[in-house]
C-alpha cells in the first residue's frame, strides 16, 4: 500500500478577482476548490485569497492545476500564486523599507519566480519621492508614502516594467492578518 503524501497549508492569491467583470462569490469559490478535492477551504476577504488544504507537492505544478480548474469553472483565467503559511511568515515580517513600511502603505506582488535581472532593473527605474520598490524572492514590494490615488506609478506602469511576468498584490496590512490567522 503506498504511503499517503503528507498534507500541506496553502495561500492562494489569485490575480483580478472581483475586478471589472469578473466578479466571483466566495462562496462559489470555495465550491470550486471543494470539488477540485482540497480540503479545509477558507477565504478571506473578497479579494480572492483562499487557503486550503492539500497534499504537499511541487507548488508551481499546483498553481497551474488551480489555474485550469479555476478557469473550466469560471469560463476567463486566473493567475493563482501559491505560498505556505510558512513563506507568507517570512513574507510579513520582511522589513524592506525599516520603519518607513509601516508609517506608509506598502503592498507585496506575488510572482511565480523571481523576476529576471532586466524586469528588477525596469522596475527600479520607477521609484520616484513618492514611489518605492524593492525585490525580494518571489515578491517585489512597493511603498507609496501619498495616497495610492496620488502616486506617479500606476498598475499599467509597473506591469510593463516587469514584462511579461504574471503578479497580483496585496496590500501588507492583508498579507500580516493572513500570516497571523494561518500561522506556520
Amino acid at each position: 500500500m503506498a504511503k499517503a503524501s503528507p498534507s500541506q497549508r496553502y495561500v492562494a492569491f489569485l490575480r483580478a478577482i472581483n475586478v471589472g467583470k469578473r466578479q466571483v462569490k466566495m462562496d462559489r469559490l470555495r465550491a470550486i476548490f471543494e470539488e477540485a478535492g482540497f480540503d479545509d477551504v477558507e477565504t478571506f476577504i473578497a479579494s480572492g485569497n483562499v487557503i486550503f488544504t492539500a497534499p504537499a507537492q511541487d507548488s508551481r505544478a499546483l498553481e497551474r492545476r488551480i489555474e485550469g480548474v479555476l478557469k473550466e469553472a469560471l469560463g476567463f483565467e486566473v493567475e493563482t500564486f501559491l505560498r505556505t503559511p510558512a513563506e507568507l511568515d517570512s513574507i510579513a515580517r520582511y522589513r524592506p523599507f525599516g520603519d518607513e513600511g509601516d508609517t506608509y502603505t506598502m503592498y507585496v506582488n506575488f510572482l511565480y519566480e523571481p523576476l529576471p535581472a532586466d524586469a528588477a532593473e525596469r522596475l527600479m527605474a520607477l521609484r520616484t519621492e513618492v514611489d518605492e520598490f524593492h525585490v525580494h524572492g518571489r515578491e517585489f514590494y512597493w511603498l507609496a508614502r501619498k495616497k495610492v490615488s496620488e502616486s506617479l506609478v500606476t498598475g499599467p506602469m509597473m506591469s510593463k516594467a516587469i514584462g511579461k511576468v504574471p503578479s497580483t498584490n496585496r496590500n501588507l496590512t492583508t498579507v500580516r492578518k493572513l500570516a497571523e490567522k494561518y500561522p506556520a
